[in-house]
């Protein structure tokens, strides 16, 4: 069956890849608006992972053993390297803080995902939060959808949803636009490259591997499991091209209101 959903999700796959998004961005303004946007499926990214976790592994005490093993060793491993990986400098830091210091770099607006953290923090509901935000409608689509799907609270469905909302589709392309951005420019972008070469070099060799067989090891021989887990990976690839629509519009927009 993993044969038949990437078989069925690759068409989907494509239409990011050629986005037209990646073409459009041409100058230091444009990544920022780029960051200022996607920093937020940057950020819902890691409560998809960290659901992950609280279901298929033990969180609470007494400890008991895990009910799928395979499953559990498969977040632990993917948990470890999101949550705690290494930035360029070596220091531990969670792929999040190191995309959030990459836009502290280059004077990227932090200020709505900051708010939006601190909101949390509070306690408040994130739905609310999300409402309250004065979000662009593509973003807080995005967040609402992946916040829908976890407390929907289908474990296979979330799988599914977190393999395919990874960065490992942004193409070659656009990291290489970025690296000659940086070498024609005065400003630095190498905590972004950094970020993008570290986490679609993980993704592909270890992560995305592993989150695949976790799908597999989820839905078994359930066809029910396997149907819901192939519509939650189309839902979530349509959100990214979604979100990538909104924010190559608004670059467009404002390249045209410059000319």
């Amino acid at each position: 069956m993993i044969e038949s959903l990437n078989e069925q999700l690759t068409p989907i796959k494509e239409q990011l890849v050629q986005h037209p998004l990646y073409k459009n961005i041409g100058s230091t303004d444009d990544i920022r608006q780029f960051m200022k946007s996607h920093v937020y499926a940057v950020w819902d990214f890691m409560s998809l992972v960290k659901k992950l976790q609280l279901d298929l592994t033990t969180t609470s005490l007494p400890w008991q053993p895990p009910s799928n093993n395979s499953a559990a060793r498969l977040i632990n491993e993917i948990v470890w390297g999101e949550e705690t990986d290494v930035d360029k400098d070596g220091n531990s830091v969670s792929h999040f803080e190191m995309y959030l210091n990459a836009m502290h770099q280059i004077g990227a607006d932090t200020t709505g995902i900051e708010g939006m953290l601190l909101e949390v923090q509070q306690g408040n509901n994130i739905f609310d939060i999300i409402d309250q935000a004065g979000l662009p409608t593509y973003v807080a689509d995005f967040l609402r959808f992946t916040f829908h799907i976890i407390e929907e609270d289908k474990i296979h469905k979330i799988a599914a949803v977190f393999t395919f909302g990874r960065e490992d589709l942004i193409p070659d392309m656009f990291i290489s636009m970025i690296k000659k951005m940086n070498r024609d420019n005065d400003q630095d972008f190498d905590q972004i490259i950094y970020y993008f070469e570290r986490h679609i070099e993980v993704d592909g060799d270890s992560h995305g591997p592993m989150a695949l067989q976790m799908i597999k090891n989820l839905c078994g021989t359930d066809p029910i499991k396997w149907e819901e887990a192939i519509s939650a990976s189309k839902s979530a690839l349509e959100r990214r091209i979604a979100l990538w629509d909104g924010i190559n519009l608004q670059i467009t927009q404002k390249e045209k209101a410059l000319s």
